[in-house]
């Protein structure tokens, strides 16, 4: 087969918008005119014959309908009723009276691969602009659900956890009933028996919902993590209580700081600043690069693969000792010191970018733990609070901790970094045939997941403490660390019994939100059976209403997270301060605090 590209490159100011050939050219005026603007500049007042000029190679053969992508002109491909077409046609006229087939015009092996991609991104595109506003509709449904959740806990704490549990059970059972009558259903249709991997990748994930072995895997799924949730509870049906009276106490002090539900806005505005600093500044380093030039010739030339400018090309030396040697544009880049190290460049606004966006999240942290920090070290609450306890603690974190923040962010930032190079060092050697290079790259890649994961630990309580002290992050980090090894027992029962509760919440608002989403684009809800939009995939807008409502509820959710870590570090400071001695005052309700001394180092459960 030819080859995909043409020998001749010409940077022009516009893509070619027809076919057209140097032969059929010839024999018009005006539409030789139009293809001297794709020919090199010593054609234009050349008179050479067509078979000359192709071997000077200062024109292409032919012109191809094309678009324009990343600087560079691609065919126009496209396809109508399954065929393949390029410009609104299937052949062309090939100068010489005869009719070509397109596969003469784009023998791209993977040219099928490239058109099924850009079809399927068309119709996903297609699918969001008749969909977006009922996806902000399902956003904002997640957005009042999370809000009336997190409402209602304040008032009503121990029978909304319960609730939620028992509601999150609900929702996977009728996932389980509704797989089971969809797998029994297709039972003795034809073509329903296909094995996923028979059937292999398909763009249209809709074939995948007509075959029996779907939904059996989506069964499965939902058996086997309702039955590990089941067996949670069971387990430890003792610990859930006391996070319950955990969850009760924070959401007295969310309740005196209202505010803080919105802070995570604050939050997320900010980490979009950096990411469009990080995208901005990442696509002027690769877009800063120049056209380089080369000279590329068909016989031995002692200049063959040196820099050129075409401006000048011509009356240099290089044209006199190597008469076909051309000047050609071979990439963009350059060969100044800035251009050798502007992968160090992009390495380094990475690096940025993790630091930047750590310490967006650190001074979030610093601010939601100092201002909980202030409702339970208040002897009288609310009159001992500060009358703006969110602002107050944002202030104090930029005016006082942010050296502290940055710190800590830049460690983490660091480890990181460490991680994606591992990564794009796992993805080079995927081909290569050590297998001991591989097994040593795993493992340094799970030891710095590990480390990663540790650090994201101990920097959330050591903001803590930097909000509830004041002191330098290293202080803050070792007196955090140190204080939870003493108190070991108590982290493990109320930190993760807590944080299993918060994801059933989440849970429950994602999934909700998901099956109403699922009901109504597949238009199984006959009140508004006709509203929903017409749509090519509709696993798009219910994916894209999936994710952002665990966004959504996450970004709530952390606030009560926060909050618990905070009372809960606030109160093993206060236990070890006071030491439970009746003449001291309580920071805390004095059930809670029952409750919580129970669960000491001696005995893991009361």
């Amino acid at each position: 087969a030819p080859p995909c590209a043409l020998p001749v490159q010409i940077c022009v100011s516009e893509c070619p918008d027809r076919y057209a050939t140097l032969l059929s050219a010839y024999g018009n005026a005006a539409a030789l005119e139009y293809y001297r603007d794709f020919c090199t500049p010593e054609f234009r007042n050349s008179r050479k014959a067509p078979i000359e000029v192709l071997k000077d190679k200062e024109c292409p053969a032919m012109l191809i309908p094309s678009t324009p992508l990343a600087r560079r002109c691609f065919p126009a491909i496209q396809a109508k009723k399954g065929v393949i077409m390029v410009g609104n046609e299937t052949t062309y006229d090939d100068g010489r009276g005869h009719r070509r087939n397109r596969r003469f015009v784009f023998p791209c092996r993977k040219a099928n691969v490239v058109l099924e991609t850009r079809q399927l991104a068309m119709k996903i595109f297609e699918d969001y602009t008749v969909s977006w506003y009922w996806i902000i509709i399902g956003l904002v449904i997640a957005m009042v659900a999370s809000l009336i959740f997190i409402v209602l806990l304040r008032f009503l704490a121990g029978i909304m956890v319960w609730v939620m549990i028992v509601m999150v059970i609900l929702v996977l059972g009728y996932g389980i009933f509704h797989c089971y009558m969809e797998y029994a259903k297709l039972k003795g249709e034809a073509g329903s028996d296909v094995s996923l991997t028979d059937l292999g990748f398909q763009t249209d994930l809709r074939v995948y919902l007509h075959l029996r072995q779907t939904w059996l895997a989506f069964l499965i799924i939902l058996c086997v993590l309702e039955l590990v949730i089941i067996l949670l509870l069971i387990f430890l049906r003792k610990r859930i209580l006391i996070a319950i009276a955990l969850i009760k106490e924070a959401s007295r002090a969310v309740g005196h700081v209202m505010s803080s539900l919105l802070f995570p806005l604050c939050t997320f505005f900010l980490l979009c600043l950096c990411i469009t600093y990080w995208a901005c500044t990442a696509v002027f380093l690769s877009t800063s690069n120049e056209a380089v030039y080369k000279v590329f010739n068909e016989s031995a030339c002692p200049f063959s693969g040196q820099t050129c400018k075409p401006e000048t090309f011509n009356t240099s030396n290089v044209t006199k000792l190597c008469p076909d040697a051309q000047c050609l544009f071979a990439f963009y880049g350059g060969e100044t010191a800035y251009h050798k190290y502007l992968i160090v460049l992009q390495f380094f606004n990475v690096f940025m970018f993790f630091w930047l966006a750590n310490f967006v999240i650190a001074l979030g942290q610093v601010t939601l733990a100092g201002a909980f920090a202030s409702y339970y070290w208040a002897f009288k609450k609310p009159d001992d609070m500060p009358a703006f306890p969110l602002f107050s603690a944002f202030g104090r974190a930029l005016r006082y901790h942010t050296g502290s923040l940055a710190f800590g962010s830049l460690v983490l930032a660091v480890v990181q970094v460490i991680r994606v190079t591992l990564e794009y060092l796992d993805h080079r050697l995927k081909a290569a045939e050590n297998k001991f290079a591989k097994f040593l790259l795993s493992c340094l890649k799970c030891c710095f997941w590990c480390l990663e994961k540790f650090i994201k630990f101990l920097n959330r309580n050591a903001y803590i403490m930097i909000a509830i002290y004041g002191t330098n992050f290293c202080t803050s980090a070792r007196n955090a660390f140190f204080l939870l090894m003493r108190n070991i027992i108590r982290v493990a029962v109320l930190d993760k019994v807590t944080d299993f509760l918060f994801f059933l919440g989440k849970l429950l608002i994602v999934g909700s939100v998901g099956i109403l989403a699922f009901f109504f684009f597949t238009q199984r809800i006959k009140l508004v059976q006709d509203t929903a939009p017409p749509l090519n995939y509709y696993w798009v807008p219910i994916l894209t209403v999936i994710v952002g409502s665990y966004l959504i509820a996450h970004g709530f959710f952390s606030v009560y997270g926060m909050c618990v870590d905070t009372l809960f570090l606030c109160f093993l400071e206060d236990l070890e301060r006071n030491d439970g001695s009746a003449e001291k005052p309580y920071f805390m309700s004095q059930n809670l605090r029952k409750l919580l001394k129970k669960t000491n180092k001696g005995q893991p459960e009361a």
